[in-house]
């Protein structure tokens, strides 16, 4: 009998074991991406009105940025929290941003087992790169001293930008352009700042490195240059701007009525994950319930979700059909 409990015990230590080798990165993404595994992300819970045009909620109802934090960390089956509220006014929503960023790690966004890694790892567009690519780096560095572990360049139209952004999101030493000021970001991770030098580098650049970039295409001008922009090295993840793009291939007539062309927006969706295939990238999809599956079976296997019972429900469907139950 003590023998047999003995082998129990190795067992589960070696087992113990193989998990902390298979998943050693602090960011638990890369190792997904690594593993060719579907990834699941949601966005950041907010205080939603019912609609355009509804009435204000009440004072009572809403909530502040840390206790939407803590709503974040107690959703358990996503991969990342994605935050897109930068893409647009910068200025205006980094301080909400940076609040809720303070409450994550605050209340524990650091696991210790079965090895030391982020539970919740923050994902986050930044504005435009090409109008002004000075103040891009600058905006970057800001985002990255907060503790994200991504930076998202939206509206890519060339290889040359996301080149840039992939250098401000490495410090000099790493052959980038970032500042060696790193704000809040090593404490936030439980770690030194040497420490976090050494890990926030861009992983497709050094296969240490636990910065993730996602590129969004969603011109016809960036369609042109697909193949080149999915041919730079450091691209974590490649999306087709959806959501965009149905605004890019739509028209309206003199009533005002819009009309999509359904046949011209898939075929755009359909050239970024021809171009993801061709050059071994993953291809991301902002998915729901009517089309995670679909997606998954053409090959996209990296999703960013609506926060809500939907967007929780296409998890569900995702995880079930990508064998992560």
């Amino acid at each position: 009998m003590r023998v047999r409990w003995i082998l129990t015990a190795a067992a589960v230590t070696m087992s113990q074991a193989a998990v902390a080798q298979a998943q050693r990165h602090f960011n638990p993404v890369v190792d997904l991406l690594e593993g060719k595994k579907p990834v699941f992300g949601v966005y950041t819970p907010s205080n939603r009105r019912a609609g355009r045009g509804a009435p204000a909620l009440p004072a009572d109802s809403v909530k502040t940025p840390a206790q939407l934090a803590k709503d974040a960390l107690g959703y358990t089956l996503g991969d990342y929290v994605f935050d897109g509220s930068m893409e647009g006014n910068y200025d205006a929503a980094l301080p909400v941003f940076s609040e809720f960023a303070t409450g994550i790690f605050a209340a524990g966004n650091v696991s210790k087992a079965p090895y030391v890694h982020l539970t919740h790892p923050l994902f986050v567009k930044t504005p435009e790169i090409a109008p002004d690519p000075a103040k891009a780096h600058d905006r970057i560095g800001h985002q990255l001293n907060l503790g994200v572990s991504n930076i998202t360049f939206v509206g890519v139209e060339s290889a040359a930008e996301v080149k840039i952004g992939l250098a401000a999101m490495r410090f000099k030493a790493k052959g980038g352009t970032r500042s060696d000021d790193v704000g809040d970001a090593p404490a936030r991770w439980g770690m030194s700042k040497k420490e976090y030098q050494d890990k926030a580098d861009v992983y497709g650049l050094n296969p240490k490195g636990e910065l993730v970039n996602f590129t969004i295409v969603e011109s016809k001008e960036g369609l042109k240059h697909i193949r080149e922009i999915a041919q730079v090295k450091g691209i974590g993840v490649l999306f087709p701007g959806a959501g965009t793009l149905r605004g890019v291939f739509s028209t309206t007539d003199a009533a005002g009525k819009r009309t999509l062309d359904e046949k011209g927006w898939e075929e755009a969706i359909q050239q970024v994950l021809a171009a993801c295939k061709e050059f071994k990238v993953p291809c991301g999809y902002p998915a729901t319930t009517a089309d995670i599956e679909m997606r998954m079976k053409q090959g996209f296997s990296v999703f960013v979700i609506n926060w809500g019972d939907a967007g929780f429900k296409a998890v569900e469907m995702g995880r079930k059909a990508g064998s992560r139950e």
